[in-house]
């Protein structure tokens, strides 16, 4: 039997549907041999538990054989499947259900998938693996939509990646009721790592361009900068408009920086794809 599926009665009732709700959901099944019905949804919900391989429990109970359990939970006909979250019954249905009704209990219930992936990349954020831990956010955050608990661990990634801006544009979608310790804790590294993100290099740099601001040498320079020290949209940004006048700037030295700073990032990167688009605009 799979590992998922456990018969359950008087002797193990309580640490499963108590003790083992408490980590993950738990489907008990009621059925009888007597029970046409039973013979269909059985087999069904033993096959789900094995494709969703952990994320929840089937419980199966032999009403006849455990009465006592089936008259504490109101078990009133066959086939009744109950769920049970922290101890409590949370939803269930009686009678032959198809297997789009069943499916559709469970995902309302188990947690999406999109949140494994996020608990995944907070783990390569422990490991220092910050560009996987990005990818994994980015890919969560396409199906999660706005959900902060996308949002705030993809911020934080950015963050520390130096992204500031893309950070702080994120942190602004984060709805006043979202915003918690862990939002204001963001909001406050954020601050922090743009006072500390500008070397003495690139403050001396951006001075000297703003006594001469049509100086396009000190622009490369500040570009160059700017790349090194993780600002790759500010460094972006500048080589674009280096190449809006000369294409060719610097014997191809702005075209090759910029083009390797997009190569960097990654062809999904939409940092990257909001300036490979102004390129090609640029060149076509």
């Amino acid at each position: 039997m799979n590992a998922n599926v456990l018969d359950v009665d008087q002797s193990n009732a309580q640490q499963v549907l108590i003790e083992e709700s408490q980590n993950r959901l738990v489907v008990v099944d009621f059925w009888a041999e007597w029970c046409e019905h039973c013979k269909n949804l059985t087999p069904l919900l033993e096959k789900l538990a094995a494709e969703y391989d952990g994320k929840f429990l089937l419980a199966k109970v032999d009403a006849e054989e455990n009465q006592m359990i089936t008259g504490q939970l109101g078990v009133r006909s066959l086939p009744t499947v109950m769920l049970f979250k922290d101890g409590q019954p949370i939803d269930g249905f009686a009678g032959a259900q198809p297997e789009s009704e069943v499916r559709a209990l469970l995902e309302k219930h188990l947690p999406p998938p999109w949140l494994e992936e996020v608990s995944q990349a907070q783990a390569l954020m422990t490991d220092g693996d910050l560009t996987g831990a990005l990818d994994l956010l980015r890919q969560a955050s396409k199906t999660a939509g706005n959900s902060v608990e996308v949002l705030l661990p993809l911020a934080s990634c950015l963050i520390q990646l130096n992204r500031l801006d893309e950070a702080e544009s994120l942190l602004q979608e984060v709805k006043l009721a979202d915003q918690n310790d862990y939002f204001k804790t963001l909001m406050a590294q954020l601050e922090l790592q743009r006072e500390s993100a500008k070397s003495p290099e690139i403050e001396a740099l951006e001075r000297q361009i703003a006594d001469n601001p049509n100086d396009p040498v000190l622009q490369l320079q500040l570009a160059v900068q700017y790349n090194q020290h993780s600002l790759h949209g500010e460094a972006l940004e500048l080589l674009l408009s280096l190449l809006r006048s000369d294409i060719n700037f610097g014997d191809g030295e702005a075209k090759k920086l910029f083009l390797d700073i997009i190569t960097t990032l990654g062809k999904s990167d939409p940092l990257s794809i909001k300036y490979q688009r102004k390129y090609y605009t640029l060149l076509y």
